[in-house]
């Protein structure tokens, strides 16, 4: 398979056969180039160079290359910010106008504290851990104080020891919603811990010389220097009180640090087969339950279903099933299952029966190789036949525990017609017979946690601890949040974001191997989107990256966003006509992303079309 590209082989051709004759590709609009070095003059590879047209809502991005050049896709005629970054340097700014010229320079200037622009994983990996307590205190904050959101929010900021247990005292209160849930809900190992965690961080990241061993990733190449970022702005509730609907700091200056998620109302993303983009809404508002990009203005639909005392149902997760229909969950008072068609706008909501448990919670939704459709419900998953509009419930064969409620998150439907699902709080996995209805599971076995991380008192309290939060964990839990599922192949994947390993259990016998995430940062993984070559694409909540994990070569390739504080909980994929565009919601940043690809040939191309 081909990736997409913005630049085709017979535009390259086209170059090369006629010196002073374009193709049509190129002709009709500008291709931005330019150079990048740093303020000594020495040529940078790597550095991210985006664009946006003045007053409107769609940032293109790439690299530059070995020689430390770049080279836009062709943009529409006009005048555009225009910014380069990398990490350690300075971001550099300036506007061009394409109707007079297309060559744009960059000199970046060293930064002294780089800090501010870490993504999450680098900033938990750069935290102290020479000693064991130390080693000790970091994986507590790596699994307890991110919850569902980027550790580089806070840890951006610098307190002393009394100033991060007034902040450890709120997140030991607060959900992952940021509801305060009243002085008798506590994070019990963030309660266990506090002091200890406090002056920590108050060493680590304490008003003074920070304490930080800065770890950092090499800058991108190859693959992953060719892609093409288009991100797509999608306005802030408007109904929350904010001053605007444009956020302060949208995350695309790193220098700025990580913006807040207030008022963004995306959650996951998905393309429809015609390319425009679609979100869903998971944040409480009158307006929103799911939304529509156009690809090609980035016009932003909002479509509103009812829910409860005047608000829209709020939606989670979305999938689009092998016809280009988009099934979401929707929640009108009993959680249901939300259909549209992308070329008609048309919505239905069916209901599960009332004996029935609802979708709902973290939900996760996907389609199997039978044409069914699996939606994740508190204690275990729906199956939605689309011709019958019946509803099939499968249950838990575990859900309390000594440890917690097995909760569902993450569900998949394989090629064979069965569901998955996973206990996030418990290691479980789930599955779902289709031809018998019986349900097994996979118990995903301990973390190994280095005995001298952890006293017998330490040991004791974790191993007798229950937490009702989900999202709670004990040192050695996997935590397998979302999953998918091989469709041309019968393997599923999980992401197991504590235990930071891509779990591959085989669909028919449920043999488990686990895949280690690569370094230097503590990579947290969330959702799974496999291709139909078999290549398996990671968004990772904790970090603003994208992983692709190549089976047949055991090959990890990381593709460094333009946005800091994405904070992902999604990942999906359009292949079509033989090309490939992976989509990522930013449900921090209140943006998607469509990635496509370019070859070395796309290169030259551009780059003799710029010249």
């Amino acid at each position: 398979m081909r990736h997409a590209t913005s630049f085709t082989l017979a535009a390259f051709a086209a170059v090369l056969s006629a010196s002073t004759t374009l193709s049509p590709a190129w002709a009709a609009d500008k291709v931005l180039s330019g150079a990048v070095a740093s303020a000594a003059g020495e040529k940078l590879s790597g550095i991210l160079v985006s664009a946006k047209p003045v007053g409107g809502t769609i940032t293109t991005s790439v690299y530059t290359d070995a020689s430390g050049a770049y080279y836009f896709p062709p943009l529409p005629a006009g005048k555009y910010r225009v910014w380069a970054q990398a990490l350690t340097f300075a971001t550099a700014k300036g506007e061009v106008d394409l109707d007079a010229s297309s060559k744009r320079d960059f000199a970046l200037s060293t930064l002294a504290d780089v800090a501010r622009q870490l993504p999450g994983d680098l900033m938990l990996a750069s935290l102290p851990d020479a000693t064991p307590n130390d080693a000790r205190l970091k994986q507590i904050i790596a699994n307890n104080c991110t919850g569902c959101h980027t550790p580089s929010y806070p840890l951006q900021h610098q307190f002393d020891a009394a100033g991060w247990s007034h902040i450890i005292d709120l997140m030991k209160h607060v959900n992952v919603s940021g509801v305060y849930q009243g002085p008798d809900k506590t994070n019990g190992v963030l309660n266990f811990n506090q002091k200890e965690l406090a002056e920590y961080l108050g060493r680590a990241r304490g008003p003074g010389a920070s304490g930080l061993n800065i770890k950092l990733r090499e800058r991108p190449t190859g693959e992953a220097a060719r892609v093409v970022y288009r991100e797509y702005d999608v306005p802030l509730q408007d109904d929350a009180g904010l001053p605007s609907t444009a956020p302060l700091n949208d995350g695309s200056d790193w220098s700025q640090g990580t913006p807040s998620r207030l008022g963004s109302l995306v959650h996951d993303g998905w393309a429809d087969l015609d390319g425009n983009l679609w979100f869903t809404s998971n944040t409480p508002n009158h307006k929103t339950s799911v939304g529509r990009i156009d690809k090609t203005t980035g016009e932003v639909k909002m479509i509103r279903i009812s829910g409860q005392n005047g608000y829209a149902a709020n939606t989670h997760g979305m999938t689009r099933d092998p016809n280009g229909i988009l099934w979401f969950n929707a929640n009108t008072g009993k959680g249901g299952l939300g259909r549209v068609d992308p070329k008609t706008m048309e919505v239905q909501v069916y209901t599960p029966p009332k004996d029935m448990s609802p979708t709902g919670g973290a939900t996760t939704v996907d389609w199997d190789g039978k044409g069914q459709i699996w939606a994740s419900s508190p204690d275990g998953v729906l199956r939605f036949d689309p011709k019958a509009e019946k509803f099939t419930e499968f249950k838990s064969m575990t859900y309390k525990t000594p440890n917690g409620n097995g909760l569902t998150y993450g569900a998949a439907g394989d090629r064979d017609g069965n569901g998955w699902w996973a206990e996030m709080i418990i290691d479980t996995i789930g599955k779902a017979d289709s031809a018998t209805g019986k349900v097994s599971e996979v118990k995903l076995p301990r973390v190994l946690v280095d005995k001298d991380q952890m006293n017998d008192d330490q040991r004791s309290f974790y191993e007798n601890f229950n937490e009702p939060d989900f999202n709670a964990p004990v040192p050695w839990n996997q935590g397998p949040r979302r999953m998918g599922t091989d469709k041309a192949a019968d393997i599923l994947y999980v992401g197991d974001s504590w235990g930071r390993n891509l779990a591959r259990i085989d669909t028919h016998t449920q043999e488990t191997t686990f895949i280690p995430l690569p370094g230097p940062g503590l990579l947290q993984p969330y959702h799974v989107a496999v291709d139909s070559n078999h290549n398996t694409w990671l968004n990772i909540w904790t970090s603003d990256v994208i992983m692709k994990y190549e089976p047949a070569s055991k090959k990890w390739t990381t593709f460094e966003l333009p946005t800091r504080g994405t904070e992902a909980r999604y990942i999906s994929l359009l292949e079509k006509d033989g090309n490939l565009e992976v989509v990522l919601p930013y449900s921090r940043a209140s943006k998607l992303l469509a990635m496509t690809f370019r070859s070395e040939a796309d290169m030259t191309a551009a780059k003799a079309a710029a010249n």
